[in-house]
């Protein structure tokens, strides 16, 4: 595709103005708009904006390519806009962007985006073009750029096409794919060519795109090549590659370091893969040690991260929309009145309550099962998925071998959420061994292993050892409810403090997550006292950082420039939604001075709530849900509390900017 069938001068903003990503989108659709290529701003906006939700466009290196496919859009488009400054875009390698590329298709269009995104890639990734962009004067410049440089990639091509073809010369070929399967999919698709030229190799990479699989790798390149190259953020085909020494990135990697991944994929000490059956099961074997399962390539700790936060993330949105619809369950009886001699029913009183409470219920009891079973995918794949939901249910009703068939008053006991963590990893890890007794069948029978064979055995095994597992395990979660319902005073003072200060230490990292995890696992057996002080203690703390950066920039301005000002009005909004992320950027410019001051805060506010006992059903949703609470003020007042007390000692101890105003 030629570039400039779509990129017009009408459409091109030489000196941006905006230094914000959405309004950097609004002076460019203004551009679309006034060239009459839009019918509206306001739909084409939306469509940009709810692609960059996904994840972001600005791909690093200063350049962003925004894109949607829209009902608004007249004839397909490119807008080209510079901006000297930089733009502040959350970008990939978070620097600030200064080209960006808007491409605006209709949406009737097949694949005209992802034809326009791949020719970009082309141009963008040659050296020398980006600075010239820059350079530009005029947009015939900019037009002129890219179509002497079209020549020079097809001269180019000639040549590399004729230099490459050798049989002599060693073969790598490669799978790119992103998870929206658009930009980053294509970005790294040239990268890996473009290195591989420099480098002699002869490549080919196939693409697993929004549109579909481009350039399928066939049986006799992938036989012929030394090496394989995967960089994907989601799954591809992998059984074609068995026996061939192969190198697993992400797409990024394909990006941004191209030349280790080709070294890796033709110098024979990338693992060898193999593939175990037609069900997803691999292993990939290194020439020092062998390695099977999902746990290949990454520590024991790691792979366990990794697993149990598969089973965290799915688990969530069970727990937010359950959590939050039982809360309203709560908050409808305590608005309307409960006599105080039916508290015990509050929640259920009016109908109105009960119809929200039996909703939430309803999707809350998914908690457990949802947690074992996307740990156990994450492990064993689609054959974990069915044994861990039974880990995850047998461990919320607690069914063990001890009340089966014998004395009816031995009431099952639920082993609750370690339960239901420990269910999961033990199904993924049935189902691996699964895999490998029965590995040695005829191929013939490989078609009923996922639909007859895994299922039955794994559901046997694995319920069997859960009527084992659950004993322990009801007892610990037993003692630990009985531990933090008997809280009060100093005890409930110190792990308020303790959890809201671990989520401050790293926000989002693994520190971060293993109080939130606790605080949630703490949920599913407050839900009939309405609710938990331990996930209000972590919501509360994790609140503080990025609402500390707000206090900060307010109360010590001469000390921050005038992009970190900015970022701190940014961090209200986050700190107020719970997203103790928005913090990052300061902790990792200053993390000896920044962190202690977040934590300090964060420990106060959760302290402070963990000794007034208040209590939160929802696991998220910031102040969006402090109405949920059981005292909403003084909740306010101790995130409050904390916020001020970080943001004041961060300010004190932060060295100046350079930019900072005298």
């Amino acid at each position: 595709m030629r570039i400039n069938d779509l990129l017009l001068a009408e459409t091109m903003v030489m000196d941006l103005k905006a230094t914000d990503k959405t309004g950097a989108f609004k002076e460019t659709i203004d551009k679309l708009y006034d060239a009459g290529r839009i019918t509206d701003r306001d739909e084409f906006l939306k469509g940009i904006l709810a692609r960059e939700e996904q994840t972001t466009t600005g791909l690093g290196d200063g350049i962003a390519i925004p894109h949607a496919k829209n009902a608004a859009v007249k004839r397909p488009t490119i807008v080209f806009a510079r901006s000297k400054p930089g733009v502040d875009y959350q970008a990939m390698d978070g620097k600030p962007v200064h080209l960006l590329f808007m491409i605006a298709v209709p949406d009737t269009a097949s694949d005209t985006h992802l034809q326009a995104l791949a020719s970009l890639s082309r141009y963008l990734l040659k050296d020398g073009f980006s600075d010239a962009l820059m350079e530009a004067q005029t947009p015939e410049d900019v037009r002129q750029l890219f179509a002497d440089e079209g020549e020079a990639l097809s001269d180019e091509d000639a040549t590399q096409q004729t230099e490459l073809e050798s049989p002599d010369v060693p073969l790598v070929v490669a799978v790119t794919a992103c998870t929206t399967g658009i930009a980053h999919t294509y970005m790294a698709e040239e990268s890996l060519k473009k290195q591989a030229t420099e480098m002699g190799v002869r490549i080919r990479v196939e693409t697993n795109g929004a549109s579909g699989v481009g350039n399928q790798l066939t049986d006799a390149e992938i036989a012929e090549a030394k090496g394989v190259i995967v960089a994907a953020d989601k799954k591809v085909a992998m059984d074609r590659f068995d026996g061939k020494h192969l190198v697993n990135q992400p797409v990024a990697e394909g990006i941004r370091h191209p030349e280790e991944l080709i070294d890796e994929a033709l110098d024979g000490s990338a693992p060898v893969y193999h593939a175990k059956d037609g069900n997803g099961g691999a292993t990939t074997t290194s020439s020092s040690q062998e390695h099977s399962g999902s746990m290949t390539g990454a520590s024991i700790g790691k792979a366990f991260y990794r697993h149990l936060m598969s089973g965290v993330s799915n688990m969530l949105p069970f727990v937010i929309g359950g959590g939050i619809a039982i809360a309203l369950a709560f908050l409808i009886d305590q608005t309307m009145g409960v006599p105080h001699s039916q508290l015990a029913n509050l929640g259920t009183y009016h109908p109105a309550a009960a119809f929200f409470k039996q909703i939430g219920a309803t999707a809350f009891n998914f908690m457990l099962p949802v947690l074992a079973g996307y740990i156990a995918y994450s492990i064993a794949e689609k054959p974990g998925l069915v044994v861990g939901f039974l880990a995850g249910a047998l461990a919320a009703n607690g069914f063990n071998i001890n009340n089966v068939g014998l004395d009816p008053n031995n009431m099952p006991v639920p082993s609750g959420f370690l339960g239901a963590l420990v269910g999961g990893f033990v199904a993924g890890g049935v189902v691996l061994l699964l895999k490998k007794a029965l590995a040695k069948l005829p191929k013939s029978l490989d078609g009923i292993k996922s639909i007859l064979f895994y299922p039955v055995f794994g559901v046997l095994i694995t319920g069997f050892l859960m009527l084992l597992i659950n004993i322990p395990m009801s007892a610990i979660n037993t003692g630990l409810n009985n531990f933090l319902d008997s809280m009060n005073g100093t005890n409930a003072i110190l792990l308020g403090a303790l959890l809201g200060g671990m989520m401050a230490i790293d926000m989002g990292g693994p520190i971060n997550k293993a109080a939130y995890v606790f605080a949630t696992g703490t949920l599913a057996q407050t839900v009939s006292t309405g609710g938990s002080s331990v996930m209000a203690s972590v919501m509360a703390g994790g609140m503080v950082p990025p609402l500390a950066i707000f206090v900060a920039t307010m109360l010590f301005k001469n000390k921050f420039g005038k992009k970190n000002r900015e970022a701190g009005m940014t961090n209200i909004v986050m700190g107020l939604s719970f997203i103790t992320e928005g913090a990052i950027p300061f902790a990792a410019a200053d993390p000896i001075r920044s962190i202690p001051s977040f934590a300090i805060g964060a420990a106060v506010t959760g302290g402070l709530v963990g000794m007034s006992g208040i209590k939160l059903l929802a696991p998220h949703g910031g102040i969006f849900v402090v109405a949920l609470t059981n005292s909403p003020w003084m909740y306010l007042l101790y995130i409050a509390i904390g916020a001020l007390a970080s943001g004041i000692i961060y300010g004190i101890v932060k060295v100046p900017d350079e930019d900072a105003a005298a």
